[in-house]
């Protein structure tokens, strides 16, 4: 297992290797104590491809039927936010939410890629909130300009290489207190399904972020209020709502 993050120190950006609580540059040669770098966004999409519906538990909150299909939407890059970065709360909207998700980057590019080849096309995995606008979400009746602001996409801290992304707990918490607790056993469409499928629609790039769907128990956020999103043997990402 390897943990990868990109980070910044005196103003020069790169990507290092977390190791026992320090961060590692092997181009440089250096190490660095934690609280001496900002943490970055640990990828660069050109994409973000998010699932929606994929929790057998969300299914039922939703009243939905199980989908026979990945259902596919896409976040701009520029909605992308590291951890610790604020997410900020656009004044055309009046309910801003929370959705914990596993997500994985692909390692490189990737088109037409079988199941059972998938995960040598995965980087690894790492944590996501796929905020959302509720109220123009169902406004508009698609989902882009919901989902699609600057910040709305919080993502880290890291990327970890080498998980099984079956059977990981994953929670969201709202000043502390959970929201959201499932476990990642509950995925309708397995990371390896989604890859084969999404894949088979658009040519993903190294960087690009898979969004594989959120649980039961998502709600609103107001100003002020600090959002966790923790998933076992991954991490946990944290953002402000300003």
């Amino acid at each position: 297992m390897t943990i990868i993050g990109k980070f910044r120190h005196n103003h020069h950006e790169f990507t290092g290797e977390v190791i026992n609580g320090k961060v590692h540059s092997h181009v440089a040669g250096r190490e660095y104590d934690m609280d001496k770098v900002t943490v970055l966004p640990p990828c660069n999409p050109t994409k973000i491809v998010c699932v929606g519906l994929n929790y057998k538990d969300h299914a039922e909150e939703m009243k939905e039927a199980l989908p026979d299909e990945p259902k596919l939407f896409l976040k701009p890059p520029s909605s992308v936010v590291g951890h610790g970065g604020n997410i900020v709360y656009p004044k055309q909207s009046a309910r801003i939410d929370y959705e914990a998700e596993l997500a994985f980057v692909i390692g490189k590019r990737a088109k037409n890629v079988p199941a059972e080849d998938a995960k040598e096309y995965i980087l690894g995995y790492t944590c996501f909130n796929d905020v959302t606008a509720r109220d123009l979400q169902k406004k508009d009746g698609q989902w882009t300009r919901g989902k699609g602001f600057d910040t709305f996409s919080p993502v880290g801290p890291f990327i970890v290489t080498d998980v099984d992304p079956i059977g990981l707990s994953i929670k969201s918490k709202l000043n502390g207190e959970v929201k959201q607790s499932s476990n990642t056993s509950n995925l309708i469409f397995h990371p390896y399904q989604l890859l084969e499928f999404i894949s088979g629609v658009m040519t993903l790039e190294h960087g690009d972020i898979i969004a594989t769907g959120t649980p039961s128990g998502i709600g609103p956020m107001k100003k002020g209020d600090v959002i966790e999103i923790e998933i076992e043997k991954i991490g946990t990402l944290q953002n402000k709502l300003i």
